[in-house]
């Protein structure tokens, strides 16, 4: 055998070793929080909080590695959960339409969990039938919102689809589920750009908030879509590759709906390029050519402005936890800086940070092949039950000081 050979394959290793970062080893979650009471019920519930994270030890190390198979394969052995389509006509002619998912296990609260799934993602996608099951099983009742265009069963009705900052459509369904559930504990939860949309919604004080609302966990969120569109416009640790496949998802769904959102008369309404919006390469190059008209904002940067949560968060009234990991190619550490900030700052706020998990990995155990649930499944279903607790709490020491 050649030494150049063995050279090759030395160097070939090397890089293996490197992407999949195998020397790394498994840390804790940290935790910013300067709330006692509310940390202290969040850790009587979820214990877990205070081990290791434990990725699978030959990939797991990797950001690049679980946010790809994330989005490749979702979840191993994935369930799915049998659950009733609910309809529902916006007054701007949209169809919304979520799906809701009864518990399976009985609990002594009635608790409702709204999920507002990632970009492009629905009741259907992978890693959100895992976790609405994963909840039922722990007696929890689901509402799963999918985003208008991203069921191709499901026709558009209007000249829009979702977006980044839109959270009428996350509104209308806690609305509704508010009126199936008037006793029922609503806890919001968002993945990705679903994280955002909630934060947002929680934040926008102008809304009338359902009273039952005890509350919100938002994983993976970027928080700023301005600073964040900076990053993901680098080549610097692939962003520009990550950049490339959403806005291909967020352009695959306006051309399935081609007939609806880019008929004549919407093209002349609001100035459209089919053309432009065909041969975006980037979500801001795809947002100037249609999502920032369709909605009626002066510039790409007025609408990030105004869709970024960090904006909102502050004014959260809320119980609200966030969870972010620092090796997530698609939402990198400077994004993270403003959430540590406000979680010390701020009560009944939260902040959990990993050191490993992607971006909506969190792939758990094992040397190759992980367990079926990941560790974010599990540890958002603890968490409702923390803040079920802490709200509990909360409600008993109000009623003793009313005494």
């Amino acid at each position: 055998m050649s030494t150049a050979f063995l050279t090759f394959v030395a160097v070939i290793l090397c890089i293996l070793f490197r992407i999949l970062n195998v020397n790394s080893q498994a840390y804790k979650p940290v935790i910013f929080c300067f709330d006692g009471s509310f940390l202290d019920c969040i850790f009587k519930i979820a214990p877990v909080l205070r081990e290791p994270y434990l990725p699978p030890r030959l990939w797991g190390f990797s950001g690049h590695v679980q946010t790809v198979l994330h989005s490749i394969v979702g979840r191993l052995n994935c369930p799915w959960p049998l659950g009733e389509r609910v309809y529902l006509s916006l007054k701007d002619g949209s169809t919304l339409t979520y799906d809701l998912y009864q518990p399976l296990n009985e609990h002594e609260d009635d608790i409702t969990v709204a999920i507002c799934p990632g970009i492009g993602n629905s009741s259907e996608t992978v890693y959100i039938r895992t976790f609405v099951h994963y909840s039922q099983l722990h007696g929890y009742r689901c509402a799963v919102l999918n985003h208008i265009g991203a069921l191709p069963t499901v026709p558009v009705t209007s000249s829009r689809i979702f977006t980044y900052g839109h959270t009428e459509d996350y509104a209308e369904m806690v609305a509704n589920l508010e009126k199936r559930y008037p006793t029922s504990k609503i806890v919001s939860v968002g993945f990705s750009l679903g994280g955002n949309l909630i934060s947002k919604y929680l934040g926008e004080t102008e809304k009338d908030h359902p009273k039952n609302i005890i509350g919100g966990i938002s994983i993976c969120q970027g928080y700023n879509a301005i600073s964040g569109t900076k990053w993901l416009l680098m080549w610097q640790n692939f962003r520009r590759f990550y950049l490339y496949i959403m806005t291909e998802n967020v352009k695959n769904i306006i051309m399935r709906h081609r007939k609806v959102l880019l008929s004549d008369e919407v093209k002349q309404k609001y100035q459209l390029n089919e053309r432009d919006i065909a041969s975006a390469a980037t979500l801001p190059e795809l947002d100037e050519a249609y999502t920032r008209r369709v909605h009626n904002f002066n510039s790409v940067s007025e609408m990030y402005e105004w869709s970024s949560s960090v904006n909102y968060i502050s004014r959260i009234k809320h119980s609200m936890i966030y969870i972010n990991a620092k090796d997530d190619p698609i939402v990198p550490d400077d994004l993270l800086t403003s959430i540590r900030e406000h979680s010390t700052a701020h009560p009944k706020t939260l902040y959990i940070e990993l050191a490993h998990g992607g971006h909506l990995g969190f792939y758990e155990g094992g040397l190759i092949c992980p367990n079926p649930v990941t560790w974010i499944d599990r540890v958002v279903v603890a968490l409702i039950g923390g803040m079920v607790l802490h709200n509990h709490s909360t409600f008993h020491k109000r009623s003793e000081e009313s005494i």
